[in-house]
């Protein structure tokens, strides 16, 4: 059995149990183990060259679900024969098979925008994708992470679709820390980087069916934003998000060459 983890503490580097799995042929792989500082690249604006459509799915808090609403809307642009890469930026998108990505808070600091970009370059080039979306990580809002600014920094994305939990009276793990509401997080959003919010995404832990449909309607009357639930609503609501903000980013190829 091989091993794969997302520790922070490196198992292959750890001399009884990397003996043990040398003694055993046992593979082990520290998905957050970065490269050496020397091999790491700094941010070059190259990113700017990337012809894909780039949106972040970013969130109000961190395990709120940006990666589930991601792979959901990445499988929905595909079908349509939109040809979309996700960018996995930590070791759980890596786990589960993120082609392109990196484990954004196992870098140094100076080094996670730069590596983030080389990832959605390198996606760009060998995939040439209509559209790359980039998995969000914590909140930018949220003082215990910086990820989220480090992703909108690098990534440079031409628009957000952002995720949050309307129960959710406080940050995860953090219970003296109230939640921030969904226009608070798009305003800092918007005011930090140059995009915009397309969209917003429930997670709808403590929800019952009708709160959900009744907070899409009150959340996109007052927000201005179509709004959706991307496991509790059709996949096809999510891609409608895409469509109605770019229309032409989003026809398939045989239809935009007519």
């Amino acid at each position: 059995m091989n091993i794969v983890s997302g520790l922070h503490e490196y198992l292959g580097d750890d001399p009884e149990i990397s003996n043990a799995a040398s003694v055993r042929n046992v593979t082990i792989r520290d998905i957050r183990k970065p490269k050496p500082s020397k091999d790491m690249r700094l941010f070059d604006g190259s990113v700017a060259g990337v012809k894909a459509l780039r949106i972040a799915i970013l969130g109000t808090d961190c395990a709120i679900g940006k990666r589930t609403t991601a792979t959901v809307l990445a499988r929905a642009l595909n079908a349509q024969g939109i040809k979309t890469v996700l960018v996995g930026t930590g070791q759980t998108g890596l786990m589960q098979g993120a082609k392109y990505g990196i484990a954004m808070d196992a870098i140094p600091p100076q080094f996670c925008c730069g590596e983030l970009e080389g990832a959605i370059v390198a996606a760009s080039e060998a995939e040439q994708p209509d559209i790359i979306l980039i998995e969000g990580q914590g909140a930018l809002s949220h003082p215990a992470f910086c990820t989220s600014a480090f992703i909108l920094r690098g990534s440079q994305p031409d628009a957000v679709i952002l995720q949050h939990a309307p129960k959710r009276a406080h940050r995860c793990d953090f219970p003296d820390m109230p939640m921030p509401s969904a226009a608070s997080e798009i305003a800092l959003i918007e005011a930090f980087a140059d995009t915009k919010v397309i969209g917003i995404t429930l997670n709808h832990e403590g929800m019952s069916e009708a709160e959900i449909t009744a907070t899409i309607a009150a959340q996109s009357l007052s927000l201005g934003l179509p709004v959706t639930d991307a496991l509790a609503r059709p996949a096809e609501n999510l891609l409608a998000m895409v469509v109605a903000a770019y229309p032409k980013s989003t026809q398939r190829p045989d239809v935009a060459a007519r």
